[in-house]
Parts: C-alpha cells; sequence; structure tokens
C-alpha cells in the first residue's frame, strides 16, 4: 500500500477518534470510548509506517494536522450543526495552505 494512502487511513482513524471523543461525553460512554482509544492507536501505528516508507515527517504531520483539522472541522458543522463563520473559514484556508507551503519547501 502507497504511503499516502497509509497517511490518508492514518487521518481517517484520528477524525474518526477525534468524534468519537466528544460522543463518548468525557469517557462517559463505552461504546465511544473504546473507538477512541483504539483509532488513535490505530492511527499512530499506521504513521509510523508512514514515516518508516520515506514521507518526510514535516510533510507526514503537516497533511496529518491540515487534513484533521478541516476534516473535524466539517464534521462539527455538518452533523455537530457547530457555528460556522468567515473568521472558521479563514482559519482552515490558512491551515491548508500552510501544508501547501510545507509541501512545497519540502520539493526542493
Amino acid at each position: 500500500m502507497g504511503a499516502y494512502l497509509l497517511l490518508a487511513l492514518a487521518i481517517a482513524a484520528e477524525v474518526t477518534a477525534t468524534v468519537s471523543l466528544k460522543l463518548s461525553e468525557g469517557f462517559s460512554k463505552v461504546g465511544p470510548s473504546i473507538v477512541v482509544v483504539a483509532g488513535y492507536a490505530f492511527a499512530f501505528v499506521v504513521l509510523a509506517y508512514v514515516l518508516k516508507a520515506g514521507v518526510p515527517v514535516s510533510v507526514a504531520y503537516a497533511i496529518w494536522a491540515a487534513a484533521g483539522v478541516a476534516l473535524v472541522a466539517a464534521v462539527g458543522i455538518v452533523f455537530f450543526k457547530e457555528p460556522v463563520n468567515l473568521s472558521v473559514i479563514a482559519g482552515l484556508v490558512l491551515v491548508i495552505g500552510g501544508v501547501v507551503l510545507i509541501e512545497a519547501g519540502g520539493a526542493h
């Protein structure tokens, strides 16, 4: 499996775990709490394989962080009816723009 496909899998696991953290209601609900622990553990193991496959840590972590932030924000907006405004959108654009700059800088 390609390193970037593994990275996408790690991001999906991390986003699932983060959303489950909200659903666990302070770890008072067992099912979502199990998903939190398992999701984060799986995400970090897969991320370790991504790094072992040769993806630079700065690139892997930048993609991981930006995608995670953007996807969790989208889930919050769509499923939890969290507020969205110009500041939220601008922040997400800046996070994604930062990843693009890191990627561009790593290409040299």
